[in-house]
């Protein structure tokens, strides 16, 4: 009886819906592509009660999936090596009533590994960007009526202020003479979510981490066609482009929350649990499945709901995801954030799952830890571990840590240059330190300008460090021009707005004419020290050898067959020097140094003065006469 009075209500409920209300996950896909395996999800009203069958040369059709919620419906496709592209129709059916959805197999676009999905290297400089705060460059997209948050105020730091791709793309000069080679920009996916209470007040989505749906761009960032945009003419200029995931959770707007395919795609307690944010429980030898499974399946606030990322329908939902994005916008690598708190089967089948469509791709975890051990465990590493990370490099917040303290308290035995040293001296632990991302702040951090207390000798120091250690540097906007802030009494303070970025501004720090004295010293320092890394064989992918420190100097060496380069940094408040001699292991064959900042050379011979609170990079050579290839 049941069944008799249901289905006439479910056809009555179908025949209602328009067509373009359902969506297909992905919504195309390609052609010889290693995988032969996807799984594409039906969404939309009562789709999961309907049949469904594909007929395509070479496009097999091996199950359907059906789940508990009825607005859902999984196929599992196998597409054999020698599908040809083309368009297929996949066809619904309940009773008399068909749905049919158009498919597009594209060809893979020529260039993977060259003009695409090129991944990030030590060579590279990163160039971090928050795009709602960088530049407006068409206010037409500041608002929609149809979305949960419509302001656009730059006058409330908690809101959005209008930033979009085209501002970005409006400032790709600017980036390049700097001197960076690749662009991180926060989050561009959809988050239409409305504005949420947190301790700082009502806050919008303006950073980009609170998803709603991860198949589309930001409309008030310029949405896809932006994106497509922003990318090309990124490309044109050499700049390789990173996109920043979020596997960890969702924003309770999205339909995954809303109307789950199965309850737990979404990890559930019996009363709200957030997250420890202690990632020892995760790798302590000695811990508890209890700390473990708090720290993995916690919530990070109310409004973030925890992804169930060991459902296998989920982590193919994301994993696909993934591959489509980058192919599609055609990016260069991926910044993961939160990455220490996903389930690490899943990471390394989304990690598994990239390289093997893109073999030269490469990403880079967020994993927040203040041990070298910590950090390893979360990527390629040499420790004896049940679980062997496959994750390229981290973001290696310990040597950040490390260089934030040699320039900002003094020498001492594990203390100041020392506590650098020997973070670095842990290097041992990783599988190749050099794809690791060190920097000095991000959006998350205070401004590194503030932290060291608004000195631009130490400002210099620190981007000396930064621009010439072992890994691959990032730069956060605005840290050129010597913009600060702490973050009180939000996060939001370390995250204003670009001068000369948006309508009205009455200074533009895009141009040299509208920075002060000060801000051109900063932009210049980097941007010279940034372009000659770019054509320097040391700093790109040179070995390191470091120098024990003394008396507050700290001296190391960036070397391959082709240049070495020595940096020499006093951290101390008198000046020192330094006897070439004392560091012949690497200074022997050479009989000259160039400062790479002022031109000027002196012999090998003489002390090389180090003024107090400075640091000195030099390039070591033989005379011109008899200049050849040496170690």
């Amino acid at each position: 009886m049941r069944k008799i009075i249901l289905l006439p209500v479910l056809f009555i409920f179908l025949s209602g819906f328009a067509q373009d209300e359902y969506k297909v996950y992905p919504s195309n896909w390609w052609t010889g592509m290693k995988e032969s395996h996807l799984i594409l999800m039906i969404r939309g009203n009562a789709i999961g009660s309907m049949s469904a069958t594909i007929d395509y040369p070479g496009v097999h059709l091996n199950r359907v999936i059906k789940v508990k919620s009825k607005n859902y419906l999984f196929l599992d496709l196998t597409i054999t090596p020698n599908t040809k592209p083309g368009k297929f129709e996949i066809r619904c059916r309940f009773e008399n009533f068909t749905l049919n959805f158009a498919y597009s197999l594209l060809p893979i676009p020529e260039g993977n590994g060259k003009t695409y999905a090129r991944g990030i290297q030590s060579s590279d400089f990163i160039y971090l960007i928050m795009p709602d705060r960088f530049s407006n460059g068409d206010t037409n997209n500041d608002r929609y009526a149809n979305m949960r948050d419509t302001a656009a105020d730059r006058n409330n730091p908690l809101a959005r202020h209008g930033g979009d791709l085209q501002g970005v793309i409006n400032h790709l000069d600017y980036i390049q003479q700097l001197g960076a080679t690749a662009i991180w920009l926060t989050p561009v996916v959809e988050n239409d979510m409305p504005l949420e209470k947190e301790p700082s007040g009502w806050l919008s989505g303006y950073h980009g981490y609170w998803f709603t749906d991860h198949y589309e761009i930001d409309k008030r960032f310029g949405g896809k066609e932006s994106y497509l945009k922003f990318v090309r003419a990124a490309h044109a200029r050499g700049l390789k482009v990173i996109q920043d995931a979020v596997y960890n959770h969702i924003g309770a707007e999205h339909w995954i929350m809303k109307d789950p395919p199965t309850d737990d795609w979404i990890n559930r307690w019996p009363e709200y649990q957030n997250t420890s944010h202690r990632e020892q429980a995760i790798f302590d030898i000695h811990g508890s499945e209890k700390d473990k499974k708090i720290m993995e399946a916690g919530w990070f606030v109310p409004h973030l709901p925890d992804l169930n990322l060991k459902n296998p329908l989920l982590a193919t939902y994301l994993i696909q995801q993934a591959i489509w994005m980058t192919q599609t916008y055609k990016l260069d690598g991926w910044r993961v954030d939160t990455y220490k708190y996903c389930d690490p089967q899943f990471l390394n089948k989304l990690n598994d799952a990239l390289e093997k469509e893109f073999p030269s791709i490469t990403s880079l975890g967020e994993a927040t830890v203040n041990t070298v051990a910590a950090g390893a465990y979360f990527c390629r590493n040499n420790l004896n571990v049940a679980w062997k990370s496959n994750l390229s490099g981290i973001l290696d917040f310990p040597v950040c840590f490390a260089m934030l303290e040699a320039l900002k308290k003094n020498y001492g035995w594990t203390d100041g240059v020392n506590r650098l040293y020997t973070t670095l001296a842990e290097d041992m632990l990783y599988k190749n330190p050099m794809n690791n991302c060190i920097f000095l702040d991000n959006h998350d951090m205070d401004r590194f300008y503030s932290v060291i207390g608004e000195d631009y000798a130490t400002f210099q120091m620190g981007v000396g460090l930064l621009l010439t250690e072992r890994g691959i540097p990032h730069l956060y906007y605005g840290t050129e021009i010597l913009m600060k802030n702490f973050k009180n009494p939000s996060d939001a303070m370390v995250r204003e707005d670009f001068p000369g970025g948006f309508p009205g501004d009455p200074d533009n720090k895009f141009l040299a004419s509208g920075r002060t004295v000060m801000e051109n010293t900063a932009f210049n320092f980097i941007s010279k020290l940034a372009n000659f890394r770019k054509t320097s064989s040391a700093l790109n992918r040179g070995s390191l050898m470091q120098y024990i420190p003394s008396k507050g100097v700290y001296v190391y060496f960036r070397y391959d067959e082709k240049q070495t380069i020595l940096c020499a940094l006093n951290s101390d408040t008198v000046r020192s020097s330094i006897d070439f001699k004392d560091y012949s292991e690497r200074t022997g064959d050479f009989e000259t140094a160039t400062d790479i900042m002022s031109g000027s050379i002196q012999p090998l011979s003489e002390k090389m003065e180090i003024p107090a609170r400075s640091i000195r990079i030099v390039e070591l050579k033989k005379r011109p006469a008899d200049n050849k290839s040496v170690h």
